[in-house]
């Protein structure tokens, strides 16, 4: 069947075929095209579900035969340059394009339905498709230049859809925040390409690899320039995928819809940069020092991701530091040469966080039937708790990948993540305790969420249009009075069920003094929790030390084998050693929820005077530490703080300072140059009056002063 590899090029066309024909029926027919918005939903879940069944077919091709293939077709030539554009098939292309496709399908029968009454509705899907085609087609690039097409494509579709209610304020800075924060990275990957296509010669990923690692072996080229290059190369996959220090983006892109946030900020985007980390690897890998780089920023975005997201109080901006801080662990994982560890850990990630914001999509549409639609009030756990009860099928899916995070067995991101935590340890020992003491805030904070959202008692409900909710940390307001925690008395009264006739207004329904209640998500959005429930459950066994022979054996090394031959990485099937290792990452992990359940659980101990406890500490400064660390994670480490006073408020002082120049300095000589000529030609128009005995007071007054002045 290889026969199918020579239409690969049906992957990326069929979607990008679908956005163009939406697109240009919104542009001529506006209306006759939204009248059949869901004929043009089901075109494009039907158009790459057919890209995932090729895609299923490419990778099963790939497990079977283990062969590379490449298709070039000539783009432009002549006797300087060759440049060819085709596509690449190996075992990484393969994993990528199943990933991208079956998440893609799910976020789309998702979007379905939660997109149902927006008015965008088609335009959304037409933004999709564009952005699936794109990313589709980066994977499959064979050369830099062709990536670096693709990469600014999947750019423009993730600036639209963040910034896809571009009539709120909040979602036209998160766009424009992210294409901006994007261009830096962008332009360094642009440099590095060129850098290297001037040490090489060739924009070819197989021609590339072997010349550079020719000249450095040979010393050819200045190693602190290939250094640069790669430097500036990095620092494309810094950006895509919210590596510090060009991670602000993340948290405000969770502005658009969460069927975004799910597919391009948690399975897809995002991780292109360490897709094309791992396509470039063989480049990297020759360069130790740039290599030691990669590890460190990984590890300081794993730990600075972490530590943020352990007091925020909106769900998605919560889970959005969760997924810099995976991407972080990926990153590292590649820095120490732990390929297949991290490649892994994206594929598990991306499956049990895409769970994870579609749970939270599914919630967030609940709540605004109680809170209306307001993201500081329906984004808000403060106003959450208790959903379990109301959407027991959203609440379990969403602990399911809440324990995959976590890294808990058998879930899938316990094999991937137990791996990159293992060998961090073999690797340096600080690498070790930054994943390690990672994995327990990673369960301190995941479970923090799940504890204020599904447990306990619903905080929010309404009452003839006022609000009962209550915040741990004591730090949300009612009529300018502080609130404390809602008894148990009290909630018994919430737990009254009432039969909401759907038909009557909610103004007529509040005005009898009942209370609104969350509901459970449709079949749509359900269906799509529940199958992205199964890969978040089994696809980590591919991935276990199975021995080798058996069935079931270590497929992802399998599958990998031709990028992993000369490395020493395939696991070797022993279970004691891996057991051993296991016991030090669950150990911090048990902690972590442990901590978290103290605090937030559903029976926690004194919830009455912790509330008031932690507001003491905080005002009265007893400690330190707990302060720091709350006012640390609520103000995201102060970095927007100050990148706002370096860079935004620093470039229009600079600004002012250059119009100040140009208007009183450049300007200034200029016109005073101007004047200085008028007023003497004003002053000179007044000596000639046309009488000689002026003219002879003139003469006479000059000589003598010029007589003076030779005398003395």
């Amino acid at each position: 069947m290889e026969f199918i590899y020579q239409f690969i090029w049906i992957i990326p066309f069929l979607p990008f075929l679908t956005s163009i024909l939406i697109g240009s029926n919104l542009l001529f027919f506006p209306k006759s095209t939204k009248s059949l918005r869901y004929i043009w939903a089901i075109l494009s879940i039907v158009v790459l579900f057919i890209a995932m069944i090729f895609s299923f077919t490419i990778l099963w091709q790939q497990f079977t035969n283990n062969t590379i293939h490449q298709y070039l077709w000539s783009w432009i030539f002549n006797n300087q340059i060759d440049f060819k554009i085709g596509f690449l098939i190996d075992p990484l292309t393969s994993i990528m394009l199943v990933l991208i496709t079956t998440v893609g399908v799910l976020v789309m029968i998702y979007s379905d339905s939660y997109m149902s009454h927006d008015q965008g509705y088609v335009r959304f899907f037409a933004y999709l498709s564009l952005f699936t085609a794109s990313m589709l087609g980066l994977v499959l690039s064979p050369n830099l230049i062709q990536i670096y097409i693709f990469w600014e494509l999947v750019g423009m579709c993730s600036y639209l859809l963040i910034g896809f209610w571009f009539t709120r304020p909040s979602a036209a800075n998160a766009c424009q925040k992210a294409f901006i924060t994007n261009r830096i990275g962008d332009f360094g990957l642009l440099l590095g390409i060129l850098g290297f296509y001037w040490i090489t010669g060739s924009f070819e990923f197989e021609t590339l690899f072997k010349r550079s690692n020719e000249l450095l072996i040979n010393n050819e080229v200045n190693l602190y320039f290939a250094s640069l290059c790669a430097l500036f190369l990095f620092l494309g996959p810094i950006a895509k995928s919210a590596q510090f220090p060009l991670h602000v983006w993340l948290p405000d892109a969770m502005e658009g819809p969460t069927p975004i946030s799910a597919l391009i900020h948690a399975a897809t985007m995002v991780a292109a940069g360490i897709f094309l980390i791992a396509r470039s690897y063989p480049l990297f890998q020759a360069l130790p020092y740039i290599m030691n780089i990669i590890s460190w920023v990984g590890a300081i975005t794993a730990l600075l991701g972490a530590t943020i997201a352990l007091a925020q109080k909106d769900l998605k901006k919560g889970l959005a530091y969760s997924t810099m801080s995976q991407l972080g662990y990926m990153m590292l994982a590649l820095g120490i040469g732990s390929y297949q560890a991290g490649l892994f850990h994206s594929i598990t990630h991306a499956y049990s966080k895409a769970l994870l914001f579609l749970g939270s999509g599914s919630v967030i549409h609940s709540m605004e039937s109680i809170v209306g639609y307001s993201p500081n009030k329906c984004q808000n756990m403060a106003f959450m708790g208790g959903l379990r009860k109301f959407m027991p099928i959203t609440g379990i899916t969403f602990l399911i990948g809440t324990f995959s995070i976590c890294g808990i067995p058998p879930f899938a991101c316990f094999w991937s993540k137990d791996a990159i935590i293992t060998d961090s340890w073999l690797y340096f020992s600080g690498l070790g305790w930054i994943s390690w003491i990672t994995a327990g805030l990673t369960a301190f904070y995941m479970f923090r969420i799940y504890f204020l959202t599904f447990e306990g008692y619903l905080r929010a409900n309404l009452n003839k249009g006022s609000f009962i909710f209550v915040s741990i940390w004591g730090d949300l307001q009612l009529n300018n009075k502080k609130l404390e925690f809602i008894s148990k008395k009290l909630n018994n009264k919430f737990d009254k069920s009432f039969e909401i006739d759907e038909h009557k207004n909610k103004k007529e329904f509040l005005e009898k003094g009942k209370y609104l209640y969350p509901k459970e998500s449709d079949n749509k959005m359900l269906f799509t929790l529940i199958i992205l429930t199964l890969p978040t459950l089994f696809i980590g066994f591919l991935g276990a030390p199975f021995p080798q022979g058996q069935a079931g054996f270590d497929l992802l090394s399998q599958c990998l084998y031709p990028i992993l031959k000369n490395s020493s990485e395939i696991m070797s099937g022993n279970w004691s050693e891996f057991l051993l290792n296991t016991i030090n990452s669950l150990s911090i992990v048990i902690f972590g929820i442990f901590l978290a359940f103290i605090l937030y659980g559903p029976i926690s101990f004194f919830p009455q005077n912790l509330e008031k406890n932690f507001e003491f500490l905080l005002q009265k400064n007893l400690n330190p530490f707990i302060s720091f660390i709350y006012n640390w994670s609520y103000f995201r480490g102060y970095i927007d703080f100050y990148y706002d006073i370096v860079f935004i408020k620093g470039t229009r002082l600079v600004a002012q300072f250059v119009s100040f120049f140009d208007e009183w300095i450049i300007d200034g000589i200029v016109n005073g140059f101007g004047i200085l000529i008028s007023s003497g030609g004003e002053s000179t128009k007044y000596l000639e009056g046309g009488r000689i005995s002026s003219y002879l007071f003139g003469l006479i007054l000059g000589i003598f002063l010029l007589l003076s002045s030779a005398m003395s």
